[in-house]
């Protein structure tokens, strides 16, 4: 595995060699040892490789090639001092949402742990500069989405994106992190303590080498890997030119759903979230039935894809889901019924209900009714 991540980067400086080529290359060649090999007529056979760029590649590995190994060897050996790993596009460990865009990375640096549950993940961006109503949002979703196991991802950056990694990890949920620069080289500098967290608890992500600074520019790419990892991504406050309105329109190109928040009508700055609720490139969601209301079909077929890939333990549950389950028996009971016994709202009894529902361990009838499995 080791020689191949090399390989990897090493191919990965071939002049010429971006991102889509790369995995062109691998993806007929099957390795980037095999590519290394390769004659200019096979290389030129290759989807979007021209004969002059062909023979560029073969000149390449053919001439003095020491720099980008000693560059590959370092980068490897860094990596492994901060107990991380290259995965490649063609892992099977590889987020297998985010190998379903347009673009992916064709490998990313990581340090953390992967998990059968990300393929429910489900992205939250907004403002670095959030009011505290939106700082309000941002928690009670966060929450929310632990509450039904489904795992957070975000940016690391300052305001929303900070409060919703800090909230997962209180509540006890995964959450995953696609950063702007090397892993070496966290920012905000403030959220390394926070990056470290989530290392333990999810996953810290990025394309770019080691020791890469982050300059403004790295940004708007790592969205597309933010959106792209997830079933949706949720937008809580945003400018109209804010990064988190960048990552909501790749979410809706790579076919993904598009979540917002409304704002109160007359702040001081336009409301991204509004816009988008207004020209209809994102649902009004106010609460997290909204959401699930739009993804329970890809969340219900994915679960089970996830689920065999490891013995399923037994399902944990919140307070508000146990007090459920122990007015639930062999004979249906109605959502009316169900929240006045507890004494939840109609709208909060559902979202806990769904969760049960994903988990297993409550069924529903037509009319609103729910039974124990």
């Amino acid at each position: 595995m080791a020689a191949e991540a090399e390989e990897l980067l090493v191919l990965s400086c071939v002049p010429g060699v971006g991102p889509a080529r790369l995995r062109s290359l691998v993806g007929h060649f099957g390795t980037a040892a095999a590519v290394a090999r390769a004659s200019p007529r096979a290389l030129a056979a290759v989807a979007g490789i021209d004969r002059k760029t062909a023979s560029k590649i073969a000149s390449y590995f053919r001439g003095n090639i020491a720099p980008a190994q000693r560059f590959a060897a370092d980068q490897l050996a860094r990596l492994d001092r901060l107990g991380g790993r290259l995965i490649s596009f063609r892992d099977a460990d590889y987020p297998p949402l985010l190998n379903a865009i347009f673009d992916p990375p064709p490998f990313l640096f990581f340090r953390g742990t992967l998990d059968a549950a990300d393929r429910t993940a489900i992205a939250l961006v907004g403002t670095r500069n959030p009011t505290p109503y939106g700082t309000s949002m941002a928690q009670r979703f966060a929450e929310g989405f632990a509450g039904l196991g489904i795992p957070v991802v975000s940016g690391l950056a300052r305001g929303i994106d900070t409060i919703a990694h800090a909230a997962s990890l209180r509540a006890g949920n995964r959450t995953l992190a696609v950063i702007g620069s090397g892993l070496d080289v966290l920012y905000p500098p403030e959220n390394a303590s926070l990056a470290g967290r989530i290392v333990e608890h999810g996953a810290l992500f990025s394309e770019y080498p080691l020791g890469t600074k982050p300059d403004a520019v790295n940004f708007p790419r790592r969205n597309r890997i933010v959106s792209g990892m997830t079933l949706g991504t949720l937008v809580i406050e945003t400018g109209t030119d804010g990064g988190a309105m960048i990552t909501a329109s790749l979410a809706a190109d790579q076919g993904r759903e598009v979540f917002a928040v409304p704002s109160a009508a007359g702040g001081r700055r336009p409301s991204g979230t509004n816009l988008l609720i207004k020209e209809g490139k994102a649902k009004l969601t106010e609460s997290i039935d909204d959401i699930l209301a739009e993804l329970a079909p890809a969340l219900k077929a994915v679960m089970p894809a996830a689920d065999a890939r490891r013995p399923p333990p037994p399902p944990t549950l919140t307070l508000f889901e146990q007090q459920l389950v122990e007015r639930l028996g062999d004979e249906p009971v109605h959502i009316d019924t169900l929240a006045a016994m507890t004494g939840f709202t109609v709208p909060d009894a559902l979202v806990h209900l769904l969760g049960l529902e994903f988990k297993g361990i409550v069924r529903q009838h037509a009319g609103k009714m729910f039974v124990r499995s």
